[in-house]
């Protein structure tokens, strides 16, 4: 063990410098890989968590990585030097969807790939990879069937009514539903509620706020679908 170590650091410090022409046709590369990443991100996004800075930030570091693999090259005494002057600078943004995370590695991955020259490995990653997050996006890969709502509305309050008739028709769509909230107003004659509802799957939302809204002393219907899992 201790003579391997010694191999390493007693080996030729001298780094592969890089041709004019491997450079340009490197720092192309990846920008042709970080252009394909970030167009498949554009394609696959959902939510409302989209940012072009983000976007732009994805080419950007395809780029900057190939350049700093041929700035190391094989130089071992680089590399470390280059971690330590990384370490200094410190990331505070906050990455919203996880899934971000995996196109900044997709990036890293492939700029590395084209500052070492490893072009075909670089072209190939990227196109299975990109291939995957295209297939997982069409066939909605991971989802359950969701069909949950939030459902707000105003109702006049009347006394002795054992079953309102908004209930009634909400339970004509919903296959389950719970009461969230009820806020009565400040005279007292209306109450706002909100619902948790899952619709029935054969069932339309657009049929269930006619439906409510046609019911006499309901107003101010609104649905609201809550199937997102990204917290903003």
């Amino acid at each position: 063990m201790n003579k391997e170590i010694a191999e390493i650091i007693g080996s030729p410090t001298t780094a592969f410098v890089y041709g004019p022409a491997d450079i340009l046709v490197n720092l192309a590369v990846a920008f042709i890989l970080s252009l394909i990443i970030s167009y498949v991100y554009r394609r696959t996004h959902k939510g409302l968590s989209y940012s072009q800075s983000f976007v732009l930030t994805v080419v950007l570091v395809g780029i900057i990585v190939a350049m700093v693999m041929m700035v190391i090259g094989n130089n071992l005494a680089r590399a470390f030097a280059l971690v330590g002057a990384l370490s200094i600078i410190r990331f505070r943004t906050v990455v919203k969807d996880t899934k971000d995370t995996a196109y900044v590695f997709f990036a890293l991955a492939a700029g590395m790939a084209a500052g070492t020259s490893n072009h075909f490995l670089g072209l190939a990653g990227t196109g299975v990879i990109s291939g995957v997050a295209l297939l997982l996006h069409w066939t909605n890969y991971g989802s359950l069937y969701k069909s949950e709502f939030i459902l707000s509305l105003r109702a006049t309050r009347s006394e002795g009514e054992e079953t309102p008739a908004y209930s009634q028709a909400i339970r004509k769509f919903a296959k389950t539903y719970s009461l969230l909230h009820t806020e009565a107003s400040g005279d007292g004659k209306t109450t706002k509620l909100s619902f948790d509802i899952t619709i029935k799957r054969d069932l339309s939302p657009d049929d269930l706020i006619r439906e409510v809204a046609s019911v006499s002393g309901v107003s101010e219907v609104r649905l609201v679908v809550s199937r997102n899992d990204v917290d903003y």
